[in-house]
C-alpha cells in the first residue's frame, strides 16, 4: 500500500472514535419514480407514470447519516416545521439508531420539501 492509502485508512478507523455536532437546516427530500410513455399534447411535457416514491432526510439530516454510515456518533441540531413534513422528518430520523436528534418544532415555520420526478436515470424537474 502507498503512503497515501495508508494515511487514509488510518483516519477512517479514527473516525470511530469522533463525536460531530451539526447545527444546521433539515429538509425532506422527496423522490418520485415512473416512467414516461407518451408527451402531453399541451406542449413539450412528459406525461409521468408514477412507479414508487421514497422520502429519506435531506440537508443536514444527510449529512448526519453520512457521518453515522462512517461510525462517527454525531447529533443533529435542527428546526422543522409543526406540520406533517417535519411530522415525518423526525419519524425517518428516529429510524436511524446511531443517531442523535434535537428536533425543535416552529409553527411558524413550514418543513422545507424538495421533490425530484426521475424517470429512468433522467431527473425531470425538481
Amino acid at each position: 500500500m502507498n503512503a497515501p492509502t495508508t494515511e487514509a485508512l488510518a483516519v477512517l478507523d479514527r473516525l470511530g472514535r469522533a463525536r460531530v455536532l451539526v447545527v444546521g437546516d433539515v429538509m425532506l427530500d422527496r423522490f418520485v419514480y415512473g416512467t414516461v410513455d407518451r408527451i402531453s399534447p399541451e406542449g413539450p411535457i412528459g406525461i409521468l407514470r408514477v412507479r414508487r416514491e421514497m422520502a429519506v432526510p435531506g440537508g443536514a439530516g444527510n449529512v448526519v447519516r453520512n457521518l453515522a454510515a462512517w461510525g462517527v456518533r454525531a447529533t443533529l441540531v435542527s428546526v422543522v416545521g409543526a406540520d406533517a413534513a417535519g411530522a415525518e422528518l423526525r419519524q425517518l430520523l428516529a429510524r436511524e439508531p446511531a443517531l442523535r436528534v434535537v428536533m425543535l418544532r416552529d409553527r411558524n415555520r413550514e418543513t422545507t420539501i424538495k421533490t425530484r420526478y426521475i424517470a429512468g436515470a433522467q431527473q425531470l424537474l425538481r
